[in-house]
């Protein structure tokens, strides 16, 4: 089988963001669990050869013409999830925008199989794409190898003098997209009086104040800044952190969180699971799906009752114990081998 994969993601900012993290794993586990089939990787633009099998394009956003309007080949199509699509009053499309999207959205219906994150995500491309059931595939994702639990050694120290870290902290990663719930969560740190370390090239980049999509990022910084005013040490951000901190950073963390109202998948999760990390998420969207009875579970719309969450497992070590044993429990449901064979079945079926 021959199958070309659009690589473009990779050339864009996506490449330190999961779409980037996603489609780096599969390139590598497609080759080397099935060596057999030949992979074409190739960039928006690339003139591709007459003989393919496939196209698969492992990224699709609803406002930005990824998909051609009409197919040469067979194609598969990854939708990580609609999350503008979803919420259109956090993220305005605007004429263009609607245009494009329903211009996305009659390329999509055309695919011959789409692939997506989890059931949830899966429900939301029936509901607003009106794509065929039997066409979308919940192919679930994995963390790396990679992230694992460390042994003892220098690095605890080594990594807490590096990023100044305070002796027991929780531990976000991720972007700021109005999805993420980070005003809340900075309220409920406030609140629970607990330190918090925040991980993600958006904390640190510049960004356009203007647009609409960037209001929880603008609020974000004004309540950081707010921290400052106030001599808080609460909140510690580090930006872009390269993958062996971060891999350090989830085993020195005394607990991690993802206090999303929405995830297509919710990788951080499995990620700090498999560094040892106890888990607070909540019950939105896929999370509840990865997550199953292994983490620790708080009201994302309510930033009182997720300070007392945050508390209650920030301080009982017992709990902490449960949830780290529960989470390298639960992080064996996932593998990229798995992700791969699932993937190639998908072709096959096309």
């Amino acid at each position: 089988m021959k199958v070309a994969i659009d690589v473009s993601p990779l050339q864009t900012g996506h490449k330190v963001r999961g779409v980037g993290f996603y489609l780096e794993h599969l390139k590598s586990s497609l080759v080397n669990y099935f060596p057999e089939n030949e992979y074409i990787f190739f960039n928006t633009g690339d003139k591709l050869p007459n003989k393919v099998d496939l196209v698969h394009f492992p990224y699709f956003e609803p406002f930005f013409l990824a998909l051609p309007l009409y197919k040469r080949y067979k194609t598969v199509v990854t939708v990580h999830d609609l999350t503008p699509i979803v919420f259109p009053n956090l993220f305005p499309r605007g004429f263009k925008g609607q245009l494009k999207w329903q211009m996305q959205r009659f390329s999509l219906k055309q695919a011959n199989a789409i692939i997506t994150d989890s059931k949830n995500s899966k429900g939301d491309i029936l509901k607003y794409v009106g794509a065929k059931e039997n066409k979308v595939n919940v192919v679930y994702l994995a963390a790396g190898e990679e992230f694992r639990v460390l042994e003892g050694g220098k690095w605890k120290m080594e990594v807490r003098k590096k990023y100044n870290l305070p002796e027991k902290f929780v531990l976000y990663v991720g972007d700021v997209t109005p999805n993420k719930n980070l005003p809340r969560l900075l309220n409920a740190i406030k609140a629970a009086n607990i330190p918090l370390v925040l991980v993600g090239k958006a904390f640190v980049s510049e960004f356009d104040k203007t647009n609409l999509w960037n209001r929880d990022l603008v609020r974000v910084h004004q309540q950081i800044d707010e921290f400052k005013t106030e001599n808080s040490n609460l909140i510690t951000v580090l930006g872009f952190v390269t993958q062996e901190d971060l891999v350090s950073l989830y085993n020195t963390a005394t607990v991690s969180i993802l206090p999303s109202f929405y995830e297509g998948f919710g990788l951080p999760v499995l990620e700090a699971q498999a560094c040892g990390s106890p888990v607070i998420t909540t019950k939105e969207a896929s999370l509840l799906e990865v997550g199953g009875n292994s983490v620790y579970y708080i009201d994302p719309f309510n930033y009182e009752k997720m300070a007392e969450g945050i508390k209650e497992v920030f301080e009982d070590e017992k709990l902490q114990k449960e949830f780290q044993e529960k989470g390298l429990e639960n992080v064996k449901r996932f593998s990229w081998k798995k992700t791969a064979q699932e993937t190639i079945d998908v072709y096959k079926s096309v």
